[in-house]
């Protein structure tokens, strides 16, 4: 059993007084390029990483469910019926466990009893890399474990997707969630959010690694302009449809878009447009890089991903802009951008092997100069969706 597992499994017995039966994780994500696509009908290419949530778990005779997690300890056991929909105080974690469970019922699941569980993640938190729906596919997997759903693994990430919008309250779109619920170790994930096909294309970055750079700022994306952009791409779609039969801005090249801008009357919306229409091209262009293996070629369209989500979006900041661009500028870097919703989180470099102390060192202490507190920075895997380790052996 892994040591953190081990840990858990005694953390467990401390607060439940029994041993768990079973054992899960669920890894973080990190989207190599495809930002704020999601929502928009378009591409995004998501990958699962080696970093995420811990669970184990057993299921209860009666109908409580009791949770407890080590990143929260001051929360304590939160405890209520596994059948009350009411939420609990805001900033509980347990509203997303609800919100999976009430996603569950909806499709048709019935539960009868509760369960205990006990989790800890090293996502670090509101970093970008999807802690929430790191924790949403976790509970879906624990669920259908502990009581024997037969349900598609869709199913389990559109509950994922439904909690965060309907019950937590923040308007994502499908692709933290299906990168989680559907990675494979060394695949990253080529989704089209229209229509949900999907093709999962090998990573091999030869002399390459991943480093994802962390701003360290906090960001709570409910509490942040996401839910204004997804507002303001609505709002395009709306004008657009004066003379296109679409539905999304995901359905438009960029020659589409452009003959049919000045029906766009606001030039903010406009250049949210733009972005939106462009990083689904350059999406579709990376995977076809990456297939190629044209790590070069990629790791601009990484570049060109940063500068369309800084001037058109304006999602980035000063903190992201500063890990990115001074990442750019340092030999070995073939690429860097933001990832995740923005406004704080985190960046990522596509970074030679013998350049990343380098990269840590320079972009480190010019980060600090400029923002006044050090990053953190990590070498992403590409591993495993949401899955059952096992059982905990006695």
């Amino acid at each position: 059993m892994p040591e953190k597992n081990a840990k858990l499994v005694q953390v467990f017995i401390d607060q439940f007084k029994e041993r768990p039966t079973d054992q899960f994780f669920s890894p973080g994500r990190i989207n190599l390029i495809g930002e704020h696509t999601d929502y928009n009908g378009g591409h995004v290419f998501p990958a699962a990483i080696t970093i995420g949530t811990y669970g184990v778990a057993r299921l209860r005779d009666d109908m409580l469910v009791k949770l407890y997690s080590l990143n929260f300890p001051d929360q304590g056991v939160i405890t209520f019926d596994v059948n009350d929909e009411t939420k609990l105080s805001h900033g509980s974690w347990g509203n997303f466990v609800k919100g999976v469970l009430q996603a569950l019922r909806g499709y048709g699941n019935v539960f009868n009893q509760g369960f205990e569980l006990v989790i800890e993640g090293n996502i670090p938190n509101a970093s970008g890399l999807s802690s929430s729906a790191s924790l949403e596919l976790l509970i879906g997997v624990v669920a259908q474990k502990l009581y024997r759903l037969k349900v598609p693994r869709l199913q389990l990430v559109a509950s994922g997707q439904r909690a965060e919008n309907d019950f937590v309250g923040v308007n994502t779109g499908i692709m933290d969630q299906f990168a989680i619920g559907f990675g494979e170790k060394a695949h990253a994930i080529y989704l089209d959010t229209n229509t949900m096909i999907y093709d999962m294309v090998p990573v091999d970055l030869g002399d390459n690694v991943i480093v994802i750079m962390n701003t360290n700022k906090r960001r709570e994306l409910a509490d942040s302009k996401y839910n204004e952009r997804v507002k303001e791409t609505q709002e395009a779609v709306y004008e657009l449809q004066q003379s296109l039969p679409i539905q999304s801005l995901g359905q438009l090249t960029s020659g589409t878009f452009e003959a049919n801008a000045h029906l766009i009357k606001n030039d903010t919306i406009l250049r949210r447009t733009r972005h939106a229409v462009t990083e689904n091209e350059r999406t579709q262009l990376a995977v076809e890089s990456l297939r190629a293996n044209d790590l070069v070629k990629f790791g601009e369209l990484l570049n060109a991903s940063h500068d369309s989500l800084k001037n058109d979006y304006e999602v980035t900041g000063i903190e992201l802009d500063t890990l990115a661009e001074t990442a750019q500028k340092i030999p070995g870097v073939l690429g860097a951008r933001m990832t995740g919703a923005g406004f704080g989180g985190c960046a990522i470099a596509l970074v030679n092997r013998q350049a990343v102390d380098d990269l840590k060192t320079k972009v480190g202490q010019i980060y600090e100069e400029t923002i006044g507190y050090a990053p953190s920075f990590y070498v992403a895997d590409i591993g495993p969706g949401a899955h059952w380790i096992g059982e905990v052996k006695k």
